[in-house]
């Protein structure tokens, strides 16, 4: 248990505007992740292995993409009980992503709205700061999984779109117990087009080829796990699922644990925020109003993809009844992000605990 409760911290840090709080509490996970002050926030880690896409999850509760996009906390985050911790987006090349102000709180619906538009320092400083990470020795014989999450940059047309994601990925596999292609941001001009048929068919048809290579060239077997929007309709998600079974299944059809997806990213409705205060600012909303929207995609896809795929489940998860529910929906592991700002870490051990009960 943190000797520091995260209600303490937590109305300081909702005083500051939110990309200022984000930006101070990473610094002070940063310096802090090192030192004896880690105990200020960590929590001990559920134990509840899950071995999914061929990899050994410590338990089922990971961090979701975006709170930690250079990679500059992944030993402080690993200090907070996660069974893995996914960092990025990172580009090519860095960028300042979207104009501020660019993060709103919606506290009454535990909510956030943000238009970052992966910000980030670019994949020679992001491979810097993964090489730097020890919690692959400090976690002994069950060390903490790590996420890499890769896109493309504002700049690169969308057309060129593989270049850009086959470049992250040469840079990351050497470094990742997973790659995460990320095709579901709204704040990127035209990425969510990549969700479609044609494009996806094309993208996962190159980044599986690249990945085979590289499997060959490193001897690891990383899978890639494809990351969507809850803003699809039943025929969309029906297109995807078949996209992945297609590279994600050998010739007998069976499962090759390879490729994966996760579910879902933010969403552009505002139906569950109206009238209230910052509702109506551009890009994607997180927190507990896309719970639904995010477990009604997740179920359509087990129901088209079949027991043995895996998914990871991501949004709304507030609460361990929230992570029960998306595993009950049909994900294998769940990853949180603003239950994470609004709850603080002890979320992580509450909602591990809940899943390994239901063993």
């Amino acid at each position: 248990m943190s000797l520091l409760p995260y209600a303490l911290a937590r109305p300081f840090l909702f005083g500051l505007d939110p990309e200022a709080a984000h930006e101070l509490t990473l610094h002070s996970i940063a310096k802090l992740q090192h030192s004896p002050l880690t105990c200020l926030y960590s929590e001990s880690r559920v134990d509840d292995p899950m071995v999914l896409a061929g990899l050994r999850f410590p338990n089922r509760v990971g961090l979701a993409a975006g709170l930690d996009k250079n990679a500059r906390c992944i030993d402080g985050l690993a200090a907070m009980g996660f069974g893995f911790v996914e960092v990025g987006t990172v580009t090519p090349k860095g960028q300042p992503g979207n104009p501020k102000p660019r993060m709103f709180r919606i506290p009454q619906r535990h909510a956030l709205i943000n238009r970052l538009g992966f910000n980030n320092d670019g994949l020679d400083a992001f491979l810097a700061n993964v090489q730097r990470a020890r919690f692959r020795t400090a976690g002994g014989a069950s060390p903490m999984l790590l996420g890499l999450n890769i896109g493309k940059n504002a700049s690169t047309p969308i057309e060129r779109a593989t270049d850009d994601y086959l470049h992250c990925l040469d840079g990351v596999y050497p470094h990742a117990d997973y790659v995460t292609v990320n095709i579901s941001s709204p704040n990127t001009q035209n990425l969510r087009s990549l969700q479609s048929d044609e494009a996806l068919d094309a993208l996962l048809g190159a980044v599986m080829e690249r990945r085979e290579q590289l499997a060959q060239r490193h001897g690891k077997q990383s899978p890639v796990f494809l990351k969507i929007a809850p803003d699809l309709d039943d025929a969309q998600i029906e297109v995807i699922a078949a996209t992945l079974k297609r590279h994600g299944t050998d010739a007998s059809g069976q499962v090759t644990q390879r490729l994966g997806v996760i579910a879902t990213n933010t969403t552009l409705s505002r139906d569950a925020v109206q009238g209230l205060a910052h509702a109506q600012e551009a890009g994607g909303l997180s927190g507990a109003p896309v719970l639904e929207a995010s477990n009604r995609v997740i179920r359509q896809l087990r129901g088209a993809l079949g027991p043995q795929f895996p998914i990871i489940g991501v949004g709304g998860i507030l609460s361990a009844q929230d992570a029960l529910g998306k595993i009950a929906a049909g994900a294998d592991l769940v990853q949180i992000y603003t239950g994470l700002i609004y709850k603080g870490p002890a979320l992580v051990r509450e909602a591990a605990q809940a899943i390994k009960g239901l063993r």
